[in-house]
C-alpha cells in the first residue's frame, strides 16, 4: 500500500515543480493502459520537433524547445528517482529484520499486490500502466537481490549470537574466550 503513497507522492513532486500534463485525449492515450494496442509500426520521417508538447509549467509555459533541454529535465528527474529508490531500500534492508528465514524474503502475495497496486494507481498520475508494472516488476526483483544478502551477511553484535548464527549456516567459528 505504501508503494501508491510513493506514485502519489511523485505525482506531489510534479504538482510541486508545476507540472500539469496535458489531457485532451488522443489515439496515443491508448499507449498508457495495459495490454497496449496492437498498431502498426509508422513508416513517417518526421520534421522535428512533430506534434503538440505535452507537458504544460503552472505558469502556463510549455516544456521543451530542444531534446537537450528535455533531457536536462529527465536528469534532475533522474536524480530525485534515485533519491527515493534509496529511501525505498532503506525501508527494505529494515523490513529483512522483520524475517525469520531466507525464504520469506519470496512473498508472492505481497508482491503481487505491490505490483498490482503500482499498475492499478498508473492512470491517476499519468504513468502508462506497463512501465508502472515492469518498474515495479524489477524494483521489486533487485530489492530481493539486496535484501537476501542483507540477510545472509548479518553478524549479531553479540558474540555468542554470532557463534549460534555461523553455525546456523555451517561456518567453523572460534568460541570467545
Amino acid at each position: 500500500m505504501y508503494k501508491v503513497s510513493g506514485m502519489l507522492g511523485l505525482l506531489v513532486v510534479f504538482r510541486a515543480v508545476g507540472i500539469v500534463l496535458a489531457s485532451s485525449y488522443n489515439l496515443s492515450e491508448q499507449c498508457y493502459f495495459d495490454p497496449l494496442p496492437s498498431i502498426l509500426p509508422s513508416t513517417d520521417n518526421r520534421t522535428i520537433p512533430w506534434g503538440e508538447p505535452t507537458i504544460q509549467y503552472a505558469n502556463g509555459t510549455t516544456c521543451c524547445s530542444s531534446l537537450d533541454e528535455l533531457r536536462y529535465q529527465m536528469d534532475i528527474i533522474d536524480a530525485q528517482l534515485l533519491q527515493i529508490l534509496s529511501t525505498r531500500e532503506a525501508h527494505v534492508r529494515e523490513a529483512t529484520r522483520f524475517k525469520a528465514t531466507i525464504a520469506n524474503i519470496n512473498d508472492p502475495s505481497r508482491i503481487a499486490q505491490v505490483i498490482q497496486g503500482a499498475v492499478d494507481a498508473a492512470p491517476a498520475v499519468h504513468l502508462p500502466q506497463i512501465v508502472a508494472q515492469l518498474v515495479y516488476e524489477s524494483i521489486i526483483n533487485s530489492s530481493m537481490l539486496f535484501e537476501g544478502c542483507i540477510f545472509n551477511t548479518y553478524e549479531p553484535a553479540d558474540p555468542v549470537d554470532r557463534i549460534q548464527v555461523m553455525n546456523k549456516i555451517g561456518e567453523h567459528v572460534l568460541r570467545p574466550e
